[in-house]
C-alpha cells in the first residue's frame, strides 16, 4: 500500500507486559527512507533505553497502542524526555493481512502514523492519571461494599429475620443499631427499644420483622459481614478525603459541576479526574460522548439502520453518568421530563443511557463556557422568592415596616 507521507521521522511502538517493540521510519535530507527496528524489555532500565533511544532520533511522531494498562509505563518513560506520544485506540489500528507479528505491528504502527493516518486517544496530564488510580479504587470499594451489604441482608433472611421489609434501608443508622444487637443476642423486645421513631412502620410491625431463628453460625456470618462493612466504610472516606485534598485547586470546577442535578461532591471530582477541565482536547461534546461510550453506534448499510448498540469506551466514566442519570431522574428539573417519556417507550435501561448521554453533553458545555447549569423548567426567581419570603417577612416586621399583629 502506498502513503502519502506527511511526517519524516516516526516511531511505531508494539507495546506488551515484557517486551516493548519499535520500529522508526526515517526519512534522511537526500529523500532516502531507512527502517531502523529495535526491541526492548519492559523494566524501568529498559524503558530508560527506549526514550533515550527516541529521543536520539528526534521523531515527529511516537505512537502506540492502547494495549491494557503496558502503555502507562512506556508513556511515561517517554513523557520524562519531553516526548508526548499519541496513544491510539487498538480498534482503529488493522493489520494487513500476513503481517501479524510484533515488528508487523510497530511498522504498521510506524506507517499510518507518517501518512497521519492515526488519531491519538485523551490522555490527562500526569496529576489527573495518578489520581484516576484513587478514584477507580474508590469505585472497586464501592462495588464491594455494595456486594457485603446485599450478602448481610441474605444471611438475616436466611435466619428469619425480615428486618428489611419495615425498613427503607438496612444501612441506616437506627437499622443498623438494631442489626448489631441482634447480633449481640439480645431479644426482640430490647431491639425493638433501638427503633427510631421517625420509622414509618408499626412498632408492631417492627416487633414481628425481628422475630427469627438465628443460629450461632448465623451471628458469627452476621458479626464477620458487619465488620467488614465498617471497614470498607472507613476506606472509601479514606479515598474521598485523599481525592478531594489532591483537588483543591479544581474547587470552581467541582462547584460548577455541583450545581447538576444529580451530581454531588464526590461524584463532580471521580468525573474530573477522568475527563479533566479542558474540552478543547475533546472539540466537541459528540467526540466527548463518543470516547465515553455513551452515545448510540452507527450501523447503517444500504439505508437500513441495524442496531444502535453503544460502543466500548471508558467504563469509569460510563458508570458515575449512569448513577448521575438515576438521581437525576428524580429531581424537580428537565432530565426528570425527558426519563419518563423515554421510558415508557425504550425501557429503563435505554432510557437511563439516554439521561446519561444528555448529562455528558451539558457538562461539556458547562466545563467549556465556564458557567453553572440552569434548568429551562425551573423557575428561579419565583423558587427564590418562595425560599425567601419568611425571612423577608420577618426582617420587615423586626423592623417596624409590617405592623405586628395584635
Amino acid at each position: 500500500m502506498e502513503l502519502t507521507a506527511l511526517h519524516k521521522r516516526v516511531i511505531g511502538l508494539d507495546v506488551h507486559q515484557a517486551q516493548i517493540t519499535a520500529c522508526a521510519i526515517i526519512e534522511d535530507a537526500d529523500g532516502t527512507v531507512r527502517i531502523e527496528q529495535r526491541q526492548f524489555g519492559g523494566f524501568k532500565r529498559d524503558r530508560r533505553a527506549l526514550a533515550d533511544w527516541a529521543a536520539a532520533l528526534s521523531p515527529d511522531e511516537v505512537v502506540m497502542e492502547s494495549t491494557g494498562i503496558y502503555w502507562k509505563s512506556p508513556y511515561a518513560a517517554l513523557e520524562v524526555v519531553g516526548i508526548r506520544a499519541q496513544v491510539v485506540n487498538a480498534r482503529h489500528v488493522k493489520n494487513v493481512p500476513g503481517r501479524k507479528t510484533d515488528v508487523g505491528d510497530a511498522q504498521w504502527l510506524a506507517t499510518l502514523a507518517r501518512a497521519g493516518l492515526l488519531r491519538g486517544s485523551f490522555v490527562p496530564p500526569a496529576k489527573l492519571r495518578e489520581l484516576r488510580l484513587i478514584s477507580r479504587q474508590r469505585q472497586k470499594l464501592v462495588g464491594q461494599l455494595a456486594s457485603e451489604k446485599n450478602r448481610l441482608h441474605k444471611v438475616l433472611t436466611d435466619g428469619g429475620v425480615r428486618l428489611g421489609v419495615v425498613v427503607s434501608d438496612l444501612h441506616g443508622q437506627s437499622a443498623r443499631a438494631m442489626v448489631k444487637a441482634i447480633i449481640d443476642g439480645q431479644s426482640p423486645h430490647e431491639v425493638l427499644q433501638l427503633a427510631s421513631r421517625r420509622l414509618k412502620a408499626s412498632r408492631e410491625e417492627i416487633f414481628d420483622a425481628l422475630q427469627g431463628e438465628l443460629t450461632d453460625s448465623h451471628r458469627f456470618v452476621l458479626d464477620e459481614l458487619m465488620r467488614h462493612i465498617e471497614e470498607i466504610e472507613a476506606r472509601i472516606a479514606r479515598f474521598d478525603a485523599r481525592l478531594l485534598d489532591a483537588l483543591t485547586d479544581e474547587r470552581n470546577a467541582l462547584a460548577l459541576l455541583q450545581t447538576l442535578p444529580g451530581v454531588d461532591l464526590i461524584g463532580a471530582a471521580m468525573l474530573l479526574v477522568e475527563i479533566g477541565t479542558d474540552m478543547d482536547v475533546f472539540g466537541s461534546a459528540d467526540r466527548l460522548a463518543s470516547w465515553v461510550g455513551i452515545c448510540p453506534g452507527n450501523n447503517e448499510s444500504a439505508g437500513k439502520r441495524k442496531s444502535g448498540r453503544v460502543r466500548k469506551g471508558n467504563p469509569y466514566v460510563r458508570r458515575l453518568l449512569c448513577e448521575f442519570a438515576h438521581a437525576a431522574s428524580r429531581t424537580q428539573s428537565v432530565f426528570q421530563s425527558k426519563f419518563q417519556s423515554l421510558i415508557v417507550r425504550r425501557g429503563h435501561e435505554r432510557a437511563i443511557v439516554a439521561l446519561a448521554h444528555k448529562l455528558l453533553r451539558t457538562i461539556f458545555f458547562m466545563l467549556n463556557r465556564g458557567q453553572h447549569y440552569r434548568d429551562p423548567a425551573t423557575d428561579y426567581e419565583a423558587l427564590s422568592v418562595q425560599r425567601n419570603a419568611p425571612r423577608w417577612i420577618k426582617a420587615l416586621t423586626k423592623f417596624g415596616f409590617i405592623p405586628r399583629p395584635a
